[in-house]
């Protein structure tokens, strides 16, 4: 992960600062950065996000394939992703150091999002035990400054709200053999419920308390930090303990009811600015540096 060195006073200065709601850059403990979120900004993927956190910049592509169903779950498709670290987001990723953090990244991904409670897999299911739709989620980290995990998932959820599946139709040929047919036309597709997918909020200790999106700087004062996936209800579906140091039951139960707390009122704001992004249809302005 991107880290930077701080003297021992610009920690002091932090830890005291967190102590009194008040960090550097003005925000309280649980207040995130400015965020910035725009849809369909690839377009060679059927669905795609790319979201600006402070200067974090985060771009997600989704690709939809069709793959078979694992054994265990016959009637579900399933999610795979890929996070590349590009070494432009800071020398750190250069070479086996951006290829660890990717696969780290990607496994934590997986436990957060790949599951029938955080997104409807028997949608994705087209022949029981046969065909099923297979999305491919590849994450490209394009600038880092602190808090990776939640602005890859705020831009996988609007990626997965932005995507398109081709609807299908299953026929038999002379011989018994089953044939799929795609759709050619671009709206006759199918779009997925993103409801209950998750908003992935982590939390850093630094000093006796703790503080929600940190910068590489709070994030140098912290030793222990706790990832808490949450959904709209406020439903827990992945916790990770992350950090070195260590952690008593009475934080991890301040931590935990926090990011229960913030994740929650996440949902509510991003969806409602989907919705009205997608409402402009061709109308909208694209203002990133795909645009």
């Amino acid at each position: 992960m991107a880290a930077v060195r701080l003297s021992e006073a610009e920690k002091v200065y932090i830890i005291h600062g967190v102590r009194d709601d008040l960090r550097l850059d003005g925000r309280g403990c649980e207040d995130y950065r400015h965020m910035e979120i725009e849809t369909d900004v690839v377009s060679n993927t059927d669905g795609s996000a790319k979201i600006s956190l402070g200067h974090t910049d985060v771009l997600v592509g989704i690709k939809a394939e069709i793959g078979k169903p694992k054994p265990m779950v016959p009637n579900e498709g399933y999610l795979e992703f890929f996070v590349d670290c590009s070494a432009n987001a800071t020398p750190e990723f250069e070479g086996r150091g951006g290829e660890d953090l990717g696969v780290e990244l990607s496994n934590t991904l997986y436990k957060a999002f790949n599951n029938r409670r955080s997104v409807d897999l028997r949608s994705l299911c087209i022949s029981p035990g046969e065909h099923c739709w297979v999305l491919y989620v590849d994450v490209l980290l394009l600038q880092c400054d602190g808090n990776l995990f939640d602005a890859m998932s705020i831009a996988i959820k609007a990626a997965l709200f932005n995507t398109r599946i081709s609807k299908v139709q299953i026929s038999e040929d002379d011989e018994g053999g089953k044939e799929i047919e795609l759709s050619d036309d671009p709206y006759d597709c199918m779009r997925l419920n993103v409801e209950n997918v998750p908003c992935i909020v982590t939390l850093c200790k630094i000093g006796h308390r703790h503080v929600v999106d940190a910068t590489l700087q709070e994030k140098a004062c912290s030793l222990a930090s706790v990832l808490i996936s949450v959904t709209h209800r406020g439903t827990v579906t992945c916790v990770r303990k992350m950090g070195r140091g260590s952690l008593d039951p009475e934080s991890i139960f301040e931590m935990t009811e926090a990011g229960k707390r913030v994740g929650k009122s996440l949902h509510a704001p991003l969806m409602q600015l989907l919705q009205e992004e997608e409402s402009l249809g061709k109308k909208r302005q694209k203002v990133g540096f795909l645009g």
